[in-house]
Formats: C-alpha cells, sequence, structure tokens
C-alpha cells in the first residue's frame, strides 16, 4: 500500500489526497505538521515540504507536482480520455501553466497565508513562529483572492473547465487551495458566480468528501463549507 505524508490543511495535500482520490486510491495517511521537521521524514524528503507519496514499490515522490506527474506517468494511461494531464502537448502546457499559477502563485499569495496565519500558527510552539496571526498578511491574502477569483471566473466563462473542455489537474489544484481559504470563510464567492458554480461543481465529486469532513480542533468551517449547494 503506498503512504501519503500530508497535513489536512496544508493545500499542497489537499490537491494529492484529491488527484489520489479520483484515481481511486486509496493510500495510508501519515498526518506530518508541517513545522515539526521531524527527523524521520526529513531523512525520507529532506526538503521537509509536504506532500510525499510512497508508492508501494518504495519510491518516495515530494512536492504536488512531482505527484502529479509521477501518477500521470504510471496510472494516466488508463483514465484514456479523462486523463488530469491531457495527451497533447498544447494542453499539458496549459495544464502545467495552470498548475504554476494555484501551487505558486495563489499558494504564495493567498493560501499559505491564510493557513499559517489562522490554522498553523495555533499550534505552533512560540518558538516556531506560533502565536497571534499576522493581521496584515491576512488582509493581503483576503485581498489577493479576489482578483484569482475573478480569473477563474475569466477562464471558466471560455471554457467547460479551467484548462479546457475536460477536467484537469489544473481544476484540482485550484480546487483544493481554494478549500482552504474557504473553510475559513474568506473567499467572496458572492463577487463571482461563474466560479462559484465551477467551484460547486468539484466541491460535490465523491473525492472532495474527505476533504469537507476535515476539522480545525477549535474551530469551526464557514457555516457553506460542506454544503454542497451553497
Amino acid at each position: 500500500m503506498a503512504t501519503l505524508h500530508s497535513y489536512p490543511f496544508c493545500p499542497q495535500s489537499r490537491f494529492a489526497r484529491l488527484i489520489l482520490a479520483e484515481l481511486g486510491l486509496e493510500p495510508h495517511v501519515v498526518e506530518e505538521r508541517p513545522w515539526d521537521r521531524r527527523i524521520p521524514y526529513l531523512e525520507i524528503n529532506p526538503a521537509g515540504n509536504l506532500p510525499l507519496l510512497v508508492d508501494d514499490n518504495g519510491l518516495a515522490v515530494p512536492g504536488p507536482v512531482g505527484i502529479a506527474e509521477y501518477l500521470d506517468e504510471t496510472r494516466g494511461e488508463d483514465l484514456r480520455d479523462r486523463r488530469f494531464l491531457p495527451g497533447d502537448l498544447a494542453g499539458r502546457v496549459e495544464v502545467r501553466r495552470l498548475l504554476d499559477w494555484f501551487l505558486v502563485k495563489f499558494h504564495g499569495e493567498v493560501s499559505d497565508y491564510l493557513a499559517t496565519e489562522k490554522i498553523y500558527k495555533r499550534f505552533m510552539p512560540g518558538e516556531l513562529g506560533g502565536g497571534p496571526p499576522d493581521m496584515g498578511a491576512i488582509r493581503a491574502a483576503q485581498s489577493n483572492v479576489r482578483y484569482h477569483l475573478k480569473y477563474i471566473g475569466f477562464l471558466i466563462s471560455k471554457r467547460n473547465w479551467l484548462a479546457g473542455d475536460q477536467m484537469t489537474y489544473a481544476d484540482l489544484a485550484a480546487a483544493a487551495h481554494l478549500s482552504v481559504v474557504d473553510y475559513l470563510g474568506d473567499v467572496p464567492w458572492n463577487e463571482d458566480e461563474t466560479a462559484k458554480l465551477w467551484y460547486a461543481r468539484i466541491k460535490s465529486r465523491p473525492s472532495f468528501r474527505t476533504l469537507l469532513a476535515d476539522r480545525v480542533p477549535g474551530m469551526a468551517p464557514a457555516d457553506h463549507y460542506d454544503n454542497l449547494d451553497f
């Protein structure tokens, strides 16, 4: 059985969890708190980043992009026309462009700030940066999420899914990151109905059920978080 090292409210981990669920794979999940940097984990993944997939063949695959590419190479052909990384060159370029947008740009401007300030710092010891949230960082992320939401709405107004006619890794990456922000109630869904309807489509997929069941101890989600008809 494969093992996935992840943290429930790490947006990058949620992307890997969605991919695995869409593929019908149920790995053994090891919760890895990002700030702990445990020596046994660093021995497997010296970078210490999440997520990390250890396949049943013993191969350790680090990072969200590495895992996505690896699963496409090892399981993608079985999906035929439902493959999450398209077979045509232009399609693959567009999916990778959007993966960079959400896994790097959105993460750096929105989801990493909000997850760290509102969730991680509640549990981190003071010497590792735990404590009260930085309200300036939170306000910046809340402002940034607005133009990302508009960009999603723009893409969906032109296409069936973010990268084209079929759902791809781009949709899973965007939804994974938005799901953390949505738990915290920081997605202004009333500002873009097109983006909201796209998210509702993904949110209703069976692969999303475990994400919607996650809870931060002592912090309830936004009222609409697990409502499929929000």
